[in-house]
């Protein structure tokens, strides 16, 4: 669900995402970005494929995660998603963690992205995509 630049999205934790402790494990978490990140621009109208069709790539250049508490298999998470815009050419993502139902935060991150061709130069994104994120960022 997409709400000005905030979008929102549930993800059940399986069996498979947990470690040895019974907790998720680290490196998921920017599994669970990635998928918040690519429904939220599908659900604007903007698929990841259909971009890519469109000759718009948006690689990572950054990520970063901050562990508060740990989500546990059979744990329903609500992933938020907020889009600002840092220049021209790179976005940036942020994302809360949290158990559905709760109200406290269970992880916290970015990503940062640049606009490219498929040859690797940088680009400035089409207009319909650029509006979707707010900025520049302070």
């Amino acid at each position: 669900m997409a709400l000005d630049n905030v979008s929102q999205l549930s993800v059940s934790v399986r069996y498979s995402e947990t470690d040895a402790m019974g907790f998720v494990y680290y490196a998921n978490y920017l599994i669970y970005f990635e998928v918040a990140r690519t429904t939220a621009l599908a659900e604007l109208g903007h698929p990841y494929w259909e971009m890519e069709k469109q000759g718009v790539l948006i690689p990572v250049l950054r990520a970063h995660c901050e562990y508060l508490s740990p989500a546990r298999y059979g744990d329903t998470l609500l992933i938020r998603t907020t889009r600002t815009r840092l220049g021209h050419a790179r976005i940036h993502f942020e994302y809360e963690v949290l158990r559905e139902g709760e109200e406290s935060l269970l992880a916290t991150g970015f990503t940062e992205h640049a606009f490219m061709s498929p040859a690797g130069k940088p680009l400035r994104p089409p207009v319909d995509l650029a509006k979707l994120f707010p900025g520049p960022r302070p």
